[in-house]
């Protein structure tokens, strides 16, 4: 298998509303979004919201599910600054914050939040994983 990842799924219990708190942060739909799906593009991998029934049901798994899931989304900042913005922005558009930013014993600072439907979101900024351009 090729070494790499295009869209990442989000099971959403109200689609219009986690697609609402995901255009407070600023992001805009993909025109490939329906009414039932909605897409951002984030670089070169897209993000899909699906209703969290309809995912389940695709998936052919049970719905059922608390707490903590095995899995968070990461956002790279640039600087330290940024990752402390960003969670406020998150917090602004109705997250709510999980983990206020700290440093890390690996230099570098994060922060988690959770969006409406409790998706685990990472801020962080890693001096030793430099962006590339895109």
């Amino acid at each position: 298998m090729e070494q790499r990842y295009t869209m990442i799924s989000l099971g959403v219990r109200d689609l219009a509303a986690s697609t609402a708190f995901y255009r407070r942060l600023g992001w805009t739909p993909a025109k490939a979004s329906t009414d039932g799906i909605t897409f951002f593009q984030c670089g070169g991998v897209l993000l899909g919201l699906y209703g969290w029934d309809a995912l389940a049901e695709d998936a052919a798994m049970s719905p059922e599910g608390t707490g903590f899931r095995g899995i968070a989304v990461a956002h790279n900042a640039r600087t330290k600054d940024e990752v402390d913005a960003l969670l406020a922005e998150a917090k602004a558009a109705g997250a709510e914050i999980a983990k206020p930013a700290e440093d890390g014993f690996w230099g570098g600072n994060s922060g988690y939040y959770r969006d409406p439907d409790g998706q685990l979101w990472e801020l962080a900024r890693n001096p030793n994983q430099p962006h590339a351009a895109d």
